[in-house]
């Protein structure tokens, strides 16, 4: 499982994310699992990491699922229209 840092805002989106990427190779099951619940403060960059996040995984034909995905960060991709891109576990 890979854990998303406590802030998540542009600052912090370009080196989130290739974390993630670099932690990919070591997600060897059928699914890449990311935990978010640790998640406290994020802007609309944390979205596009995901999303990101979530091309790269399936571009290794990995299913991509999301852990502790907080109902703030949940509204914000309902009101950006990607809600259903952001499986939950």
């Amino acid at each position: 499982m890979l854990v998303l840092p406590s802030e998540l805002t542009f600052r912090q989106a370009q080196a989130c994310l290739r974390m993630l990427i670099q932690g990919l190779p070591s997600q060897t099951g059928p699914a890449v699992m990311v935990d978010a619940a640790s998640l406290q403060r994020f802007d609309s960059s944390a979205l596009a990491v995901l999303l990101e996040f979530r091309r790269e995984s399936l571009a290794l034909g990995k299913l991509f699922v999301i852990r502790g995905l907080s109902s703030s960060l949940s509204n914000l991709a309902t009101l950006y229209g990607v809600s259903e891109l952001l499986t939950p576990a």
